[in-house]
């Protein structure tokens, strides 16, 4: 059967098997809209088939080490820390997980440790183990699904359903930020 699953008049399609990227070349995948990325498909399609494939990513899921799991991820072409937690929490079920950016890391700092980024530019390895070991000791076990709950309460599209104390809390910690910022900015 060709015909993919439809939701009204949207196609459903699902993720390639490793067996269907096998004859795939870069030039194939950049010709159907991957651009950049098809490299990295390419590049991951190998190393994981050098690993052992599907096995492979089954080892990965039943650690119950998601350090680990990022560890090993981290070893594939172009996937950093972020990206690597994401595939352990939403593929892998390493629920403690916890993908950090600039704007979790604003959840920890508004939240749980106005000191976390400590006047730092940018997201380092220890800022980022300090963030998400901030969800892990309040969460524990769902820490990752407690982030994602926390991250997606921050997006404007769900701000009307929030309660008006937390709304002015977020509000009121975003000016803070900004003055911070424009203080920063003069010194």
């Amino acid at each position: 059967d060709d015909e993919s699953p439809c939701i009204g008049s949207m196609s459903l399609f699902s993720f390639p098997t490793l067996s269907s990227l096998a004859s795939a070349n870069e030039d194939e995948l950049r010709e159907m809209g991957l651009g950049y990325r098809a490299r990295y498909i390419v590049d991951t399609r190998d190393l994981l088939l050098k690993r052992g494939g599907e096995d492979h990513l089954m080892k990965l899921r039943s650690m119950q080490d998601s350090q680990a799991v990022q560890d090993e991820l981290v070893k594939f072409s172009g996937i950093g820390r972020k990206v690597a937690d994401c595939v352990a929490l939403f593929s892998l079920d390493q629920d403690d997980a916890i993908p950090v950016d600039v704007h979790v890391q604003h959840i920890a700092s508004r939240d749980y440790d106005p000191t976390v980024f400590d006047g730092a530019k940018s997201i380092t390895p220890t800022i980022y183990k300090r963030v998400g070991d901030l969800f892990r000791d309040r969460f524990q076990t769902y820490a990752g699904w407690a982030h994602s709950l926390l991250f997606v309460a921050e997006l404007p599209s769900f701000r009307a359903v929030l309660p008006p104390d937390l709304l002015n809390e977020m509000d009121e910690w975003r000016e803070y930020e900004k003055q911070k910022k424009a203080v920063a900015k003069k010194t």
